[in-house]
């Protein structure tokens, strides 16, 4: 423990360097991240968004970014694998806490949640969204679609969510994204979907049984090339994985991917323009022994990487 003292998402004067402090104790930012509402010169700000009114399933995925945040701890001391590298040695993060939402008027969420958003993508700041259910991707890519224009998406997800639905809910936001030009259905891939809706709005699909017997490399290159260079927002989805992998999630579907190979995808994704990331649906009441949480706190790492690589280029 080389900075002799502890707590360093409290105490940290930068928001560089890492922690150096015991895994099993200490404040729980991501990453031992510092706490801050000031992001002004941060490159990536971390965000948590404890919603999950929105569930048709098993509700819990308010829970989501503390456990998220807590598995995180662990990955702070050593470089960062599989990236080689520190990632807090160039790459300025805070952790900005989380989305203050009123749980008696759920009608305002949306509103809430974009307006947060757009307050910090103001900044410069790469965006990584910590869920929270799958609705809150909805304001959050209205937030970077007004910066960036339409987008992308590449959607790591058991199922499509281009149900229809004129309130709050969780399955719906992909068709809601198409309708309003938010995403560009041409420039899009949902990987690992496992059911069946009315409309897939012209996305192209990678289901679970294809993902199956794709390699890793062969999923990114699809990704890659569907994208095609265009500004791109990244959604995971954890029941994307088997429950085998992430039973910890409020609409577990059998089939899917391990996290080894989803995680090897996210990590060829260097060629992807990528502006904005979230990882949701983890409801840690039906975790074991933080699996889920565990995994969903490596795919956001991921992204810390993708990002370190991306400013390494510029």
């Amino acid at each position: 423990m080389a900075s002799g003292q502890i707590d360093n998402a409290f105490v940290a004067s930068t928001a560089r360097g890492n922690a150096h402090e015991p895994t099993y104790s200490g404040a729980l930012s991501f990453m031992r991240r510092k706490f801050s509402k000031k992001v002004a010169g941060a490159d990536a700000v971390v965000w948590g968004i404890p919603f999950d009114a929105a569930v048709t399933n098993r509700p819990g995925a308010r829970f989501g970014p503390q456990a998220i945040r807590r598995a995180s701890a662990i990955m702070d001391n050593d470089p960062q694998y599989p990236f080689h590298h520190e990632f807090f040695d160039t790459l300025a993060v805070v952790d900005y806490g989380d989305c203050l939402l009123d749980s008696h008027h759920h009608q305002k969420t949306p509103r809430t949640i974009e307006r947060e958003a757009a307050k910090l993508l103001k900044s410069g700041a790469f965006l990584l969204s910590l869920g929270g259910d799958h609705f809150v991707t909805w304001p959050l890519l209205k937030a970077h679609a007004a910066v960036h224009g339409p987008l992308a998406l590449v959607q790591f997800d058991a199922h499509q969510d281009t149900w229809p639905s004129t309130g709050i809910s969780h399955g719906s936001f992909v068709a809601h994204a198409v309708e309003q030009g938010i995403i560009d259905p041409d420039r899009s891939i949902q990987i690992g979907i496992r059911t069946h809706a009315p409309d897939d709005y012209g996305i192209k699909i990678l289901y679970g049984y294809e993902v199956e017997e794709m390699r890793a490399s062969d999923i990114a290159y699809a990704i890659t090339e569907r994208t095609g260079g265009k500004k791109t927002y990244v959604t995971f989805d954890i029941d994307c994985l088997d429950p085998a992998f992430a039973p910890g999630t409020g609409t577990p579907v059998a089939g899917g991917p391990s996290s080894a190979r989803m995680l090897s995808v996210l990590r060829q994704l260097n060629r992807v323009d990528i502006v904005g990331a979230d990882v949701v649906e983890v409801a840690p009441a039906y975790d074991h022994a933080d699996i889920t949480a565990i995994a969903a706190a490596a795919v956001a790492q991921a992204y810390l990487g993708l990002l370190v690589e991306k400013k390494a280029r510029a």
